[in-house]
């Protein structure tokens, strides 16, 4: 069996496989691989689903791809636009199947922490803070993320805060899948490019990896499907691994 992984076609298709048939899936604020993955999955998968984005865009058709997620570009061929205390609402009412959230620290629990590293009061860092996530990630249906990382000061055993929880299920990095399984991300797949030992190397808590697997290998109509999205390379040289 071949492996044809890069890591940015591994963080892009195994974002996209997480989408199912007939949700309605949302990509917030500074999400261009979820984007990615939304758009990917529109020409790569045979089923519908509902693609709804942080600029406005319902079912959006671009004819050029933007390099941010908040472009209005990204809203061209929508049939309705929409405002963003509506997709709130829209999550509040239980109608967001799933939600892709980004996270610069993440813990067993699923819960996420992009708001300060380091002491509240007096932080290393100053993150952007959590935008709707403390709202999106307890009604979404189902809330997944992505580290382009994967390290263990990314990866934690205890966040330095938390800035959301609820119903994170997925989570993706250039080397594992994890889904949360009796409460705690358990690991789903691994990167068979590097070994299972390395995964619990590079990752700051324990888990359970009793049913992971090697990930399946990207197909042709998801590669041809990326590079349909990419074919410069333009995105990809942006995502820093």
């Amino acid at each position: 069996m071949t492996y044809n992984w890069t890591p940015f076609s591994y963080l892009v298709i195994n974002l996209a496989r997480q989408i199912r048939p007939n949700e309605r899936t949302f990509s917030g604020v500074n999400s261009n691989l979820p984007m990615l993955a939304c758009l990917l999955a529109k020409r790569a998968y045979d089923f519908h689903y509902t693609f709804l984005n942080v600029a406005g865009g319902v079912e959006a058709e671009p004819t050029t791809i933007p390099h941010s997620s908040s472009d209005p570009a990204i809203v061209v061929g929508s049939p309705a636009v929409f405002d963003q205390e509506d997709f709130y609402d829209l999550s509040a009412r239980g109608g967001l199947d799933m939600v892709y959230l980004g996270c610069a620290q993440i813990d067993a629990l699923g819960r996420t922490n992009v708001s300060a590293i380091g002491s509240w009061h007096e932080p290393k860092v100053k993150l952007p803070g959590g935008g709707g996530a403390a709202v999106l990630m307890p009604t979404a249906r189902r809330v997944v993320t992505w580290r382009t990382e994967h390290s263990k000061r990314a990866l934690v055993e205890k966040l330095d805060f938390i800035t959301a929880a609820g119903n994170l299920q997925t989570l993706v990095t250039p080397i594992a899948v994890f889904q949360k399984r009796n409460g705690r991300l358990a690991l789903e797949s691994w990167n068979p490019q590097v070994s299972l030992a390395d995964v619990v190397k590079q990752t700051g808590f324990e888990f359970d990896a009793a049913l992971a697997t090697n990930t399946e290998p990207a197909t042709a109509r998801e590669l041809d499907a990326l590079s349909s999205l990419d074919p410069d390379g333009a995105f990809e040289s942006e995502v820093r691994i």
